[in-house]
């Protein structure tokens, strides 16, 4: 099973974070702040029931951290 991958990174343009769908580049959901989008089950939810790997970038455009959902699915022998 491949998981689906999804990149939540500030949009400067529209003041806003996106989570968006990395294969189609489309953006999937939109969120006042990053805590909106990280508290909770909240990108559990956006990223659907098939689960997957969320990037999550910094205002600077650089990765803070990598979430996956479910974590069972998170690969086992991954760096980092």
């Amino acid at each position: 099973m491949t998981l689906k991958k999804f990149t939540l990174d500030h949009n400067a343009k529209k003041d806003r974070w996106d989570l968006t769908n990395d294969q189609t580049n489309k953006v999937v959901k939109t969120f006042q702040t990053k805590e909106d989008a990280t508290k909770g089950g909240v990108l559990k939810q956006a990223v659907g029931p098939d689960g997957g790997s969320v990037k999550i970038k910094k205002m600077d455009n650089l990765y803070q951290e990598e979430r996956t959902f479910p974590r069972k699915s998170d690969p086992k022998k991954s760096k980092g």
